[in-house]
C-alpha cells in the first residue's frame, strides 16, 4: 500500500508542501535572507485590499452558489442523457484559456460592447452605461470564471442522493420546502462547503479579473501581491 501510494507522497511534496516551504521563507526574511517579522508587521498597511477582496470573493460566493444549486438540482432530475449534456455545456469553459474568458467580457461590457450597443439599438438607452472598470465588472468576472467549481461537487454530490429519503419524507408530510430543509440540504451540504471552498479561495487572491475588469482602482490583494512581485526586491519594504 505504501508502494501505491508512493507517487502521490511525492507528488504532494513537490507542489503542496515544497511552495509552502517557499512561501513561508520569503514571508520571514528580508532581500538578504535574514530572518525578520517586518514582513508580517506590513500587512496592516493592506488592510483595504484585504478587505475589499474578502468582499467581492464573498459576494462572488453567495451569488455563484445562489446560481449554481438550482442548477445542479436541475441537472439530476434530467435524463441520464441530458444530463451528460448539461454537464459537458458547464466543463465546456473550463478547457479555455482563463485569460480570453475573462478578455472577453471587456467585448462585452465596454461602451462599444454588446449589451450597451444592443440598448442603444432598441432604444433603452441614449449613451452608453459604465459597466466596464466598476465592482459589479469584477464579481461578475469571478462568477462566470468559478461558477463551474460550485456547480461540480454540489452535482456531484447530489446526483448521489438515496431517493428512498426524498420518498420517505413525502410519505411522512413533508412538503417541498420541508424536504429541502431536512433532507436535501444537509446531504448535500458536503458539496456546498467543498464548492464554496473552490470558489472564494481563488476568489479572495485573483489579480486578472480585477485589473481587466475593475481597472487599476481596484486594487485587490492579488493585485497588490502581483505588483510587489514585478516591481522587484527594493519595493518589497
Amino acid at each position: 500500500n505504501k508502494l501505491v501510494a508512493s507517487p502521490y507522497i511525492v507528488w504532494s511534496a513537490i507542489f503542496i508542501i515544497v511552495p509552502l516551504v517557499i512561501m513561508f521563507y520569503f514571508a520571514l526574511t528580508d532581500n538578504n535572507g535574514v530572518f525578520t517579522l517586518a514582513n508580517i508587521t506590513a500587512i496592516g498597511k493592506y488592510k483595504k485590499a484585504f478587505g475589499i477582496s474578502i468582499l467581492y470573493a464573498a459576494v462572488s460566493t453567495v451569488i455563484t452558489l445562489l446560481l449554481a444549486y438550482p442548477m445542479a438540482y436541475f441537472m439530476t432530475k434530467l435524463k441520464i442523457s441530458s444530463q451528460r449534456m448539461l454537464f459537458m455545456i458547464v466543463m465546456i469553459p473550463m478547457w479555455m484559456n482563463f485569460l480570453i474568458r475573462t478578455y472577453s467580457w471587456i467585448t462585452i461590457l465596454s461602451n462599444t460592447g454588446l449589451i450597451n450597443t444592443f440598448l442603444q439599438k432598441i432604444g433603452l438607452i441614449d449613451k452608453p452605461i459604465k459597466l466596464l472598470l466598476t465592482p459589479g465588472a469584477v464579481i461578475l468576472g469571478m462568477v462566470y470564471d468559478y461558477i463551474p467549481y460550485m456547480i461540480l461537487p454540489i452535482y456531484s454530490v447530489m446526483s448521489k442522493l438515496d431517493k428512498s429519503l426524498l420518498e420517505a419524507a413525502e410519505d411522512l408530510g413533508s412538503n417541498s420546502f420541508t424536504k429541502f430543509k431536512r433532507v436535501i440540504f444537509p446531504l448535500t451540504k458536503p458539496g456546498v462547503i467543498s464548492g464554496i471552498t473552490m470558489v472564494f479561495v481563488p476568489s479572495v487572491s485573483t489579480f486578472y479579473i480585477s485589473q481587466k475588469l475593475g481597472g487599476t482602482k481596484t486594487m485587490l490583494i492579488g493585485d497588490t501581491i502581483e505588483y510587489f512581485f514585478n516591481s522587484g526586491p527594493e519595493h518589497y519594504n
